[in-house]
C-alpha cells in the first residue's frame, strides 16, 4: 500500500497547489501536487532531514465509510512490514483522522503507463529486468499477507535502479465500501484476472496474472486483452485468449504462463525469475544504471529535480490543528523461508535521537513531520534533554549509595579503609549486583563454611507439556462458531457472542471472546505450540480471501487455550453453503509457558 504520482497526459510533473488543496497534512508541509485518482490526491512533501515523501490523501467519501476505515487500518499495518527493494515503503499514516492519509518514500520516476504512452514499448532486456523486479516486490508483499489486487502499469514506477510497486492493498480496502456501486471504480478491467472479473476468490496467483498483463503491455505497448468498454474487456479476459502478436518471442513463454486462466497453472515467483534469467541467457540478472531507454531516463532526471521544501512554517490556521504524532516505527518484515538472502540486521539507532516537540500554540501546525519515531505516550511541554544512549546510566537506590559513599569517606579517615570497603560492598550485594573482583557472593546458596545448604528448598519438577488434541476435517460454515474448550469441538450456529472463533458472514474469521486473538502465520511458516506462544502479531479477524490451502492461523482464547487452524479447502462455487474445511489442533490451558507440545 502506498501512493505516488499516477499517469497523466500533462508534461508538468509538480503541479502547484490549488485553492482546495491543504497547506499541511498532520505537520507535513505540502510543496506540490503529484496527481489525483479514484482514491484521492497525492502530494509532495519532505521529512525534517530533507527526504522527499509522497502523501496520499484519501477522498472524503471513503473516509466516511466505517468498513473502509477498518480495512484501510489493517492494510496500513500490514504494509508497514513490507520492506522490499522494489516497493515504496510506507513511513507514516493516519487511519483515524478526519481524512485518512499515508506517506511513502517518493520515487523519482514516471509510471510504466506514462513511459509507454510517451515513448512506446520497452526493449526486451528492460522488460525482463522490469518483470524480475516486480516479481521480487510481489514476493515481499505476499509475504506480509497482502494481495495487491490492482497491479497495473500506473502502479509501477520506473526508477533509475529498477521498478517500484505502489498502492498495494488499497483496492482491498475500497472493495468494502458502498461507493463501489455508485460510480467509483476500483481496479482496472484491462489488468484484472479471470477469477477477479468473475467475482471469485482472489489469491496471490491473481497478482501473477496481472504481472503477465503488465509484461505484455510493457513489451507490446497495448493491453493483452485489448481496450474498449469494461464489460467487453472483462468478457475477453474470462473467455478468450490474449493477443500476444506484439510480444517478442523471447518473452512469449513468460507472458503465456502468467496469463493461464487456471490460477493453479500460473508460475510461482521463483519460476518467473527463472524464466527471466533463461530469456536473458544469463544465470544472474544484472541491472545496469542505464537499464531504461534514454528518453525514459530523461524523465527520471526531471522528476528527481523536485521543488525545494519551504523554509518557513505555514501561517496559523483559524481552527486548531492536531499536533503530529508519528505512527509505530516500521519494522522490516521477514520474507517467507526458502527465498532470498538471510534477513539483515535491524536499522541502526539515530544519533542524536529525535526529540518530541509539542506546539505551544494549538492553532500552529508543525512545519515538518518527524517520521518513524514512536509516539510519546506522556508528552511534555518542553523537549527532553539529549541523553547519550551509550552513557552508563545510574541504577536504583542512588540516594542510598550517595549516603554510603559519604559514610565511607568518614570511615576511611576515622576508622580505616577496610570497614569502608565492606560498607560499599554490602550495598552492591543488596542490589543483586554480584561479588566484587576476588570476593564471594552473599547469595550463592552456600553456607559460610563452604558446604551446600541442605535445608534450601528444591525446585519443583518441570510440568509436563500440554497434550495436543486434533480435530481434523471440520467444515466451518459462515455464521457458525467453534469453542475450543468443548471436548467435542464442532461447529455451532451463531457468530456474535462469547465464542472463541467464528466464521463471520462478512467473510472473515473472528476471535470473538474477550482477550482472544488470532495470528495469521506467514506462507511456509510451520505452526506449533511454541510458535503460537511466541508469535504476537495479534489481530481480531482474518479475511478468508487472504487464505489458501495449507495456510495456518494461531488462536489464543481468553480462557487460556491455544489452537492451530490449518486450511484444507473451500466450498465449491456451486455449493449451497459457504464454508471452510479446517484441521484444528487444541492445547488446553497452554496459553503460557515455553515447552513445545
Amino acid at each position: 500500500m502506498s501512493g505516488q504520482q499516477h499517469d497523466r497526459g500533462k508534461a508538468e510533473v509538480f503541479q502547484p497547489l490549488a485553492g482546495d488543496d491543504p497547506a499541511t497534512i498532520a505537520g507535513y508541509r505540502l510543496t506540490a501536487k503529484l496527481g489525483a485518482g479514484g482514491m484521492g490526491k497525492v502530494y509532495l512533501s519532505y521529512t525534517p532531514g530533507g527526504r522527499p515523501v509522497a502523501i496520499k490523501v484519501i477522498r472524503p467519501e471513503f473516509g466516511e465509510d466505517p468498513e473502509f476505515r477498518r480495512r484501510f487500518a489493517q492494510e496500513v499495518k500490514s504494509a508497514q512490514r513490507v520492506q522490499g527493494l522494489f516497493t515504496a515503503p510506507v513511513i507514516d499514516a493516519d487511519t483515524d483522522g478526519p481524512q485518512p492519509w499515508l506517506a511513502t518514500a517518493y520515487v523519482p520516476g514516471p509510471s510504466l503507463a506514462d513511459a509507454v504512452a510517451r515513448h512506446g514499448a520497452l526493449p526486451v532486456e528492460a522488460v525482463l529486468l522490469l518483470v524480475a523486479g516486480i516479481a521480487e516486490a510481489l514476493h515481499v508483499i505476499h509475504g506480509a499477507g497482502i494481495v495487491h489486487r490492482d497491479l497495473k502499469p500506473s502502479n509501477v514506477l520506473l526508477a533509475a535502479d529498477g521498478p517500484r510497486v505502489i498502492d498495494f492493498g488499497i483496492a482491498y480496502a475500497a472493495d468494502a465500501t458502498s461507493l463501489t456501486g455508485s460510480g467509483v471504480t476500483i481496479g482496472t478491467p484491462s489488468f484484472m484476472a479471470p477469477e477477479q472479473a468473475a467475482g471469485q476468490r482472489v489469491t496471490a496467483a491473481t497478482d501473477i496474472f496481472a504481472l503477465g498483463q503488465v509484461a505484455a503491455y510493457a513489451a507490446a505497448g497495448t493491453p493483452a486483452f485489448g481496450e474498449g468498454t469494461s464489460h467487453g474487456v472483462l468478457y475477453r479476459i474470462v473467455h478468450e485468449e490474449p493477443d500476444l502478436g506484439g510480444v517478442p518471442d523471447r518473452l512469449r513463454e513468460l507472458v503465456t504462463r502468467c496469463l493461464a486462466k487456471d490460477p493453479a497453472a500460473r508460475p510461482s515467483i521463483a519460476d518467473i525469475i527463472g524464466l527471466c534469467q533463461s530469456a536473458n541467457a544469463e544465470t544472474v540478472l544484472r541491472r545496469p544504471e542505464d537499464w531504461l531507454p534514454a528518453a525514459v531516463s530523461a524523465d527520471i532526471t526531471g522528476r528527481a529535480a523536485a521543488p525545494a521544501p519551504a523554509q518557513t512554517p505555514p501561517p496559523p490556521s483559524t481552527t486548531p490543528s492536531a499536533a503530529y504524532s508519528p505512527t509505530t516505527p516500521v519494522t522490516p518484515g521477514t520474507p517467507p523461508p526458502g527465498y532470498g538472502p538471510p534477513a539483515a540486521h535491524g536499522p541502526s539507532p539515530q544519533y542524536p535521537p529525535p526529540q518530541h516537540h509539542q506546539p505551544t500554540n494549538p492553532g500552529h501546525a508543525h512545519a515538518y513531520a518527524q517520521t518513524q519515531v514512536p509516539a510519546n505516550p506522556n508528552p511534555r511541554p518542553y523537549p527532553a534533554p539529549y541523553v547519550d544512549p551509550h552513557a552508563r546510566r545510574p541504577t536504583g537506590g542512588g540516594g542510598k549509595r550517595a549516603a554510603l559513599i559519604a559514610l565511607a569517606v568518614l570511615l576511611v579517615f576515622g576508622i580505616g579503609g577496610g570497614t569502608a570497603y565492606l560498607a560499599m560492598k554490602d550495598d552492591d550485594t543488596s542490589r543483586g549486583s554480584g561479588a566484587s573482583q576476588g570476593g564471594s557472593s552473599s547469595d550463592t546458596g552456600e553456607s559460610g563454611t563452604g558446604g551446600k545448604d541442605e535445608s534450601a528448598p528444591k525446585p519443583d519438577p518441570a510440568p509436563a507439556p500440554p497434550k495436543p488434541v486434533d480435530y481434523p476435517g471440520i467444515n466451518l460454515t459462515a455464521g457458525f462458531h467453534l469453542t475450543l474448550s468443548d471436548d467435542d469441538v464442532r461447529p455451532q450456529e451463531g457468530e456474535d457472542g462469547g465464542y472463541e472463533l467464528s466464521y463471520d458472514t462478512g467473510g472473515y474469521l473472528d476471535a470473538e471472546s474477550n482477550e482472544g486473538n488470532l495470528v495469521l502465520l506467514d506462507p511456509g511458516q510451520q505452526g506449533s505450540l511454541e510458535t503460537c506462544r511466541k508469535d504476537t502479531r495479534f489481530t481480531k479477524n482474518v479475511y478468508v480471501n487472504r487464505l489458501s490451502k495449507g495456510r495456518q492461523i494461531c488462536i489464543t482464547t481468553g480462557t487460556g487455550h491455544l489452537g492451530l487452524l490449518t486450511v484444507q479447502g473451500f466450498s465449491a462455487e456451486d455449493s449451497p453453503s459457504k464454508y471452510l474445511t479446517l484441521d484444528l489442533t487444541v492445547w488446553r490451558n497452554a496459553a503460557s509457558g515455553t515447552s513445545d507440545g
